[in-house]
């Protein structure tokens, strides 16, 4: 390991010993791996020397950024750490063709805050804004905005990226269009770090909304509040976001932040966003309104109160943190189709009470993607493996029986490969391990990560 220090001459970029333990796992932290280098490179030129290195001695590479993944897929096994945090520069804002380049280690909030001060916008939001820009390519991270905007994978325009054999490829451009060959680059996009390594991302930008205005829908259940989900999505309302939350999920973010929601009777809440032009934004609240109160809303609070809505979003955003607060958890990000959300969480809850293993369920109406927080509790070590396996089983088992699918945006990694490889068919994970073949044959950038065996 120590040629390292031939191919980045900084010393302090490279570590062959007293590694940081936040670098051996995950946001988690509760698995751990092992290193015996970790290396922060600046160019892409860094990152192909250590590949080449890397692909010449059989060594393991684990490409990491922020370190915010929840399930695993920046735990090393053994070998070399690659960490981007440090390649972390907006190289180009182009307001001609609505296009940004950046290094993969560009958090997201200050990639937003960039393009939005010169009057553009980067609509994926996932919950965690101090997430990198390659992380969220890594597992095309979605978010709340997603209903409306897409997600990550809707907005890479272009990839640098390095093989894991240290040769550099262009994927993608400018260009709007582009039917020449294949489109590489969505190979990469959602691949978890098993392909290649990203050293530049291109990204399509859009006009900044004018206004943005949310609206707190409380609901005296749940299926009321669902089932008024189909209805927003057929008006033309086109909102932004639309998300739900139930009470019990709502009162441990209040605890967490000191704040409190309005309505505390209510059993549920949707959260609708709606952005665009003042003027119609206020019509489409206002036709909001009226559709969901004839659909059983207690109320609809319109936040017009920037510090209020941002309150209210906070209590949203902060839930998973609110949750590990008080319970390690298993955090699942579970799709299925919206009009399955109610016959899903109904199923969570029956096994909630069949297993007496609470889980807490929010998430993305608009789009199917439903969050659950599986909470330990007292249990032993033992009784928490066997209870959460056996929670688990049941729970991604009635997922796929109505269609579903593992993960909508946290990834596969290491903590679903039991689920999604006992669910999916043999012939679709031999394709994939063919495209990992053909790009790192020797296996070598995170292995035994997601798809792979």
């Amino acid at each position: 390991m120590r040629e390292l220090y031939d191919i980045i001459r900084d010393k302090d970029r490279v570590l062959l010993e007293n590694i940081p333990e936040a670098a051996l796992s995950d946001t988690l932290g509760r698995r751990r791996g092992t290193a015996q280098a970790l290396v922060y490179p600046l160019s892409t030129e860094e990152v192909s020397a250590v590949m080449r290195f890397a692909w010449k001695n059989r060594i393991p590479v684990t490409p990491r950024g922020a370190g915010t993944n929840l399930v695993g897929s920046t735990v090393p096994d053994g070998g070399i750490i690659l960490d981007l945090s440090r390649m972390n520069r907006i190289l180009e804002v182009d307001l001609e063709t609505f296009t940004a380049t950046a290094e993969p280690g560009v958090l997201l909030q200050d990639f937003q805050a960039k393009v939005e001060s010169m009057g553009l916008f980067y609509p994926p939001d996932p919950g965690e804004k101090a997430s990198t820009l390659g992380g969220n390519i890594a597992t095309n991270a979605g978010g709340m905005r997603a209903v409306k905007y897409g997600v990550t994978r809707d907005y890479v325009r272009g990839l640098t990226v390095v093989l894991a054999n240290g040769d550099v490829v262009e994927m993608g451009s400018k260009n709007v269009k582009d039917a020449s060959g294949l489109d590489l680059k969505q190979l990469i996009v959602g691949s978890e770090g098993t392909l290649a390594v990203i050293t530049r991302c291109l990204l399509r930008l859009v006009g900044r909304p004018e206004y943005s205005l949310t609206a707190l829908v409380p609901f005296a259940s749940l299926h009321e509040g669902i089932r008024s989900v189909p209805a927003i999505l057929q008006a033309g309302l086109h909102p932004t976001a639309v998300e739900f939350v139930e009470r019990s999920v709502v009162v441990l973010g209040e605890r967490f932040t000191g704040l409190s929601y309005p309505c505390p009777e209510a059993e549920a809440y949707l959260l609708l966003t709606f952005d665009g032009r003042r003027e119609d934004i206020e019509d489409l609240v206002e036709r909001a309104r009226e559709l969901v109160l004839r659909h059983g809303a207690l109320d609809v609070v319109a936040l017009r109160d920037p510090v209020r809505a941002t309150e209210i979003w906070r209590v949203r955003g902060c839930l998973v943190k609110a949750v590990e607060a008080i319970s390690e958890q298993e955090p699942v990000d579970i799709v299925v189709p919206i009009d399955k959300i109610l016959d899903f969480v109904a199923f969570v809850h029956q096994v909630e009470k069949e297993n007496n293993i609470r889980m807490v369920a929010f998430g993305h109406a608009g789009d199917g993607n439903v969050h659950l927080c599986v909470m330990r509790g007292e249990r032993s070590e033992e009784d928490w493996n066997r209870d959460l396996g056996a929670c688990m089983e049941r729970i991604y088992g009635e997922a796929f029986r109505l269609g579903g699918v593992t993960s909508g945006e946290h990834g596969i990694g290491l903590s679903k490969r039991l689920y999604y490889l006992s669910h999916t068919s043999d012939v679709k994970l031999a394709v994939q391990r063919c495209v990992k073949d053909a790009l790192d044959e020797r296996h070598i950038l995170n292995d035994h990560k997601s798809y792979l065996a």
